[in-house]
């Protein structure tokens, strides 16, 4: 799956939601140009201040100028402000016309097989939602970035094989969601579960969605072959930050409210508080136990804020809950364990 496109019909729109991205934005863009399958470009600026729009706009306003074969359209929409991921990508995702999505961050180097592979993925796989590529880090030795993410009963989403060594996690599998940074989704799925949730503005937002498609019954995968390199952290900045953490705590409060019916909330929450305890003590020796906190006060607001935006449940998702229960277990174990 290498070299030029064969076939100028085009089933795939990549969106990529871009921030002040002038440092990646032109090779990721390269790299799409270089893809063994043709794909529409949608790029949604999020009120950047850099070089970025200037170049993104000479780009679209040539449709690419011929400078990426593998690039049929090339169209940039602009917001005003910095709306977040989660609304960005929904901007891209509701002006595309094509079946899937491939959403990217603007951070990122896609090998020239990566959307082919996605792409014949998700055909033929049954009842997938989504399908994530296998994200590698940018430092030396390209270790594992990301490889499919799995959420526990301690109220934790976590990939993994997070810097573990490249060659490993190389096998299909199902995941509990797909990492957004790199995947490819349904798009009238996506479109029929309202979309990803803006209150989350960025962080988890991949995995409230992911959970979401799985209570309605349908499977979220994971390609070892769709390889793509990340260089992450380009917008907050470090893995580890006042702002990233507070807003992940709090919507870690928020998704576990929306995709968990009472009952369920109950069965984990002595888990679930171990694991906000757990963090406390492991963010307090980073200088971040205050911001942590503070987003999970967050969270309890965000809750507040947007009940209807809490997932209806119905007898007919009782056997997918089940599922997801288990499952928050043994990922438990293999959180821990390692």
């Amino acid at each position: 799956m290498s070299g030029a496109p064969e076939s100028d019909r085009v089933e795939v729109t990549v969106v990529i939601p871009n921030y002040n991205g002038d440092r990646y934005i032109r090779d990721c863009v390269a790299a799409l140009g270089r893809q063994s399958i043709r794909v529409d470009l949608i790029v949604v600026d999020n009120g950047s201040t850099d070089a970025s729009l200037g170049w993104l706009r000479q780009q679209a306003k040539g449709n690419g100028g011929g400078s990426f074969p593998g690039i049929r359209s090339f169209r940039l929409m602009e917001l005003d402000t910095n709306t977040g991921f989660a609304h960005a990508v929904n901007v891209g995702i509701e002006a595309a016309e094509t079946p899937y999505v491939l959403l990217l961050n603007d951070d990122t180097v896609p090998r020239p097989d990566m959307a082919g592979r996605l792409l014949m993925h998700i055909r033929s796989t049954p009842r997938t939602f989504s399908v994530g590529a296998k994200l590698l880090s940018m430092r030396e030795g390209n270790p594992i970035d990301d490889c499919g993410d799995l959420f526990c009963a301690l109220g934790w989403a976590f990939s993994p094989g997070r810097d573990a060594d490249r060659r490993w996690y190389n096998r299909a599998c199902d995941v509990t969601t797909a990492c957004a940074g790199a995947a490819i989704y349904d798009r009238e799925r996506v479109l029929g579960l309202g979309g990803f949730d803006d209150a989350h503005f960025c962080y988890l937002e991949d995995v409230d969605i992911g959970l979401r498609a799985r209570i309605r019954g349908l499977r979220n995968r994971y390609e070892p072959r769709a390889v793509c390199l990340h260089a992450g952290s380009a917008t907050s900045g470090s893995r580890h930050n006042s702002f990233k953490e507070r807003l992940t705590a709090a919507n870690t409060i928020y998704l576990i409210y929306k995709n968990m019916p009472l009952w369920q909330m109950v069965l984990n929450l002595p888990l679930i508080v171990a694991g906000i305890v757990i963090k406390l003590v492991y963010f307090g020796r980073k200088g971040l136990m205050k911001d942590y906190a503070a987003g999970l006060l967050d969270g309890v607001r965000k809750c507040a804020a947007n009940p209807e935006r809490r997932v209806r449940f119905g007898s007919g998702d009782l056997p997918a809950l089940l599922k997801l229960q288990l499952e928050y277990y043994v990922n438990c174990i293999r959180r821990i364990v390692g």
